[in-house]
């Protein structure tokens, strides 16, 4: 049957407007304003350091926005299943945990036609009640997305159905990487850069002592560590810092705003982590003509291809980090052929225009009654 137009999309999402997810949701209601296929709302769940501010400035920029409670999970369902009664959407995509569950039983509730889920990270706090919760839901959720294949293959394994759990990419504005070419790798300053938010989920402490290590070995590159996040993680990084005798090599930046212009000034672009759901980060790395070197834990392990557009390294190990860090500092050629291919594949695969693209595919299928596409659609090649 033909698709209606324009199709009524609700994106339910945290209004903690740190997170990865609530800016997807964002991304993907500016990116339908622009078109006529698609009228979506956002649905904020209103948290206690949900910026009012942030808020005026969505609307400002004529995004249609609405927040709901957040005080206890019975009411932030009663509150979202009354704004479905009225925006009356024919999909409604809950973005995240908790919201995925919550999302999805006041669509049920509101009878809206199609439900779908958005995980955007492997790993979170299931508890077995909140396990269960999710997997009856799924017997009433159309699709099933993972922010990418790293995502999909954890849902996977906690039982979600294959034939209706997919992946689409999360992808990243290229717009301000558009000149990383007119940045010779060879002429850029040979300093390491990682760009990530103190949290626990963040391995900083095993770059530190790689760098530790690279200095025993001779190497002595400026390490720049871009992001907030949490203080007591930031002052771990920092005492550690100090123990080992690496002030003068170890730069906190804090929150920056130049990140693609300090990217392109920059040869290695590092994400030391323990999981990712889409390292966006990375991505960003590696558009801007960076060697990339990463964790090979999920979310970054399906993005980075080991000697072919990056550098993987064993999780948590400061050893393995530092030989790959001295063989990219020590063989700019290699670094620099790395480099080239993560450009082309960030520029491929991780768009936003992409993300865009294959998200509003995905609610005209729903419309048409089309059948999920296969299994790891939309990744690089292997």
């Amino acid at each position: 049957m033909p698709v209606q137009t324009p199709i009524r999309v609700l994106h339910f999402v945290t209004g903690g407007f740190a997170g990865g997810a609530t800016q997807v949701a964002i991304k993907l209601v500016s990116a339908a304003l622009q078109t006529d296929t698609v009228q979506p709302l956002l649905v904020l769940r209103r948290k206690r350091h949900t910026d009012p501010a942030r808020i005026a400035e969505l609307r400002a920029q004529g995004i249609p926005v609405e927040v709901v409670s957040g005080m206890f999970h019975w009411l932030t369902i009663w509150a979202l299943a009354r704004v479905c009664r009225r925006f009356r959407p024919d999909i409604l995509v809950a973005h995240g945990f908790p919201e995925h569950i919550l999302g999805r039983h006041a669509g049920r509730l509101a009878q809206v036609p199609h439900l779908v889920q958005v995980e955007h990270n492997s790993r979170e706090r299931y508890t077995a009640w909140r396990r269960w919760q999710a997997r009856r839901l799924d017997r009433h959720t159309a699709r099933i997305v993972g922010c990418g294949e790293g995502v999909r293959r954890r849902l996977l394994e906690m039982g979600t159905p294959p034939d209706r759990t997919i992946t689409i990419n999360n992808g990243i504005n290229l717009v301000p990487f558009a000149s990383a070419d007119a940045h010779p790798f060879e002429q850029r300053a040979a300093q390491i850069l990682m760009v990530s938010r103190f949290a626990r989920q963040k391995d900083h402490l095993t770059l530190i002592r790689a760098m530790a290590l690279l200095r025993e070995r001779g190497l002595r590159p400026p390490l720049l560590l871009a992001g907030g996040g949490k203080q007591g993680h930031r002052r771990r990084t920092e005492r550690l810092t100090a123990e080992l005798g690496l002030q003068d090599q170890v730069q906190f930046l804090g929150l920056v705003r130049d990140v693609p212009q300090r990217l392109m000034a920059s040869r290695i672009a590092v994400l030391s982590t323990h999981y990712e759901g889409m390292p966006l980060a990375l991505v960003e790395g590696m558009a801007a003509g960076c060697a990339v070197v990463g964790s090979a834990v999920p979310g970054v392990q399906e993005v980075l291809r080991d000697g072919v557009n990056g550098r993987l390294v064993a999780h948590q190990d400061p050893r393995s980090l530092a030989d790959a860090l001295e063989g990219l500092l020590r063989d700019p050629a290699l670094a620099a052929r790395l480099a080239r291919q993560a450009r082309l594949d960030a520029l491929d695969a991780y768009s936003l225009e992409r993300m865009n693209r294959d998200y509003e595919d995905l609610f005209c299928s729903l419309m048409q009654g089309r059948p999920a596409p296969a299994a790891g659609a939309g990744q690089p090649p292997p």
